[in-house]
């Protein structure tokens, strides 16, 4: 394609996807509501859908040999999200209030994987394990979630642990105390919700092959490309759903939607991709990216607990280290 029709292409397939995600949260949200789903349920769901644009594009790149592309549209869209989702989120709406059990409880997953994505982008740990310790993980706490921590004993989790969990569940249902509820969805609602989905999808393939054209004809890095300009543009259907929750105050599906989000980005982006294509020897730029995204998970959940939320302070201070982040990717670019 020429110049102007991959720009174009990649002008229209970012402005679909980011206004087809208002349909997408919004439907997820009465859906959610109708399944009586808890809040940090309510991010993951809306986290896997807004997901697809990210993970699209990243499995494009890879199709089409595009390994540094991948890879950076995944690891740097999980930069991206800290800043985006809870940065961001924390200066429209003034504070995302936060009970310190609920920052652990969605935190320690968090790091969990960001532990195991650094792990296995270094080569120490092979992809096939860290994908099977992801999900050991990952399940265990879907499964928390959906019974509320109910049977937990049954499972021989400690009696202490697991009144701690459900502690912290209940306290995520208290913060809906003050938001606004949506109304109870129905089937048009989910029809709808599936054909924004289908249309994020296709627009973020478009951008994907478009801005990897732009970059080939313009010799701009494709570390640059995948890490910085398709990390952040396909990440904009979850930046939109994250402000949404957090102006309605809902706070714990704020910080549910930006774990959750990066926790399914390396879950499905990098390290199953990774058990079955494999990822190559360990590329110092992508190691960059994997360490900002350790290192900031680290510090927004500092701030999250110890503030007991975030305020416009801390988000600042989100999203001045991003900016930290844009200006070390495009030195070891160049």
């Amino acid at each position: 394609m020429s110049t102007t029709v991959a720009a174009l292409a990649f002008a229209a397939g970012a402005a679909i996807s980011l206004l087809t995600s208002f349909v997408l949260v919004g439907r997820l949200e009465r859906v959610g509501e109708r399944l009586g789903l808890s809040e940090a349920l309510l991010g993951m769901v809306a986290a896997l859908a807004a997901d697809a644009p990210e993970v699209t594009a990243a499995i494009t790149a890879v199709a089409h040999h595009e390994q540094q592309v991948g890879a950076g549209v995944i690891l740097g869209s999980n930069v991206f999200n800290l800043a985006a989702l809870l940065g961001l989120g924390a200066l429209v709406a003034g504070r995302i209030r936060l009970h310190r059990k609920v920052v652990l409880l969605g935190g320690a997953v968090a790091v969990w994987i960001a532990a195991l994505s650094l792990l296995v982008v270094t080569g120490a740990l092979p992809a096939g394990a860290g994908l099977a310790l992801a999900l050991v993980v990952l399940a265990g706490y879907l499964a928390a979630l959906a019974t509320e921590g109910r049977g937990l004993e049954r499972l021989r989790v400690p009696s202490r642990w697991a009144a701690w969990m459900r502690s912290a569940i209940t306290e995520e249902e208290q913060e809906l105390l003050d938001a606004i509820r949506p109304a109870k969805g129905r089937w048009p609602d989910v029809v709808m919700a599936a054909v924004a989905l289908v249309i994020v999808v296709v627009a973020s393939v478009t951008m994907e092959r478009a801005a990897s054209d732009l970059g080939s004809r313009y010799a701009i890095p494709e570390i640059v490309v995948g890490g910085l300009v398709l990390a952040a543009v396909t990440s904009l259907p979850n930046a939109v759903a994250a402000v949404y929750l957090a102006a309605r105050g809902r706070g714990a599906a704020t910080l549910s939607t930006a774990l959750n989000s990066n926790t399914l980005n390396v879950v499905v982006g990098l390290l199953l991709p990774g058990t079955i294509l494999g990822l190559g020897q360990p590329d110092s730029q992508a190691i960059l990216i994997t360490l900002w995204y350790a290192l900031l998970t680290l510090a927004v959940l500092g701030l999250a607990y110890r503030h007991h939320g975030l305020g416009r302070v801390a988000g600042t201070m989100i999203v001045v280290g991003y900016a930290g982040f844009v200006v070390s990717v495009l030195a070891i670019a160049h």
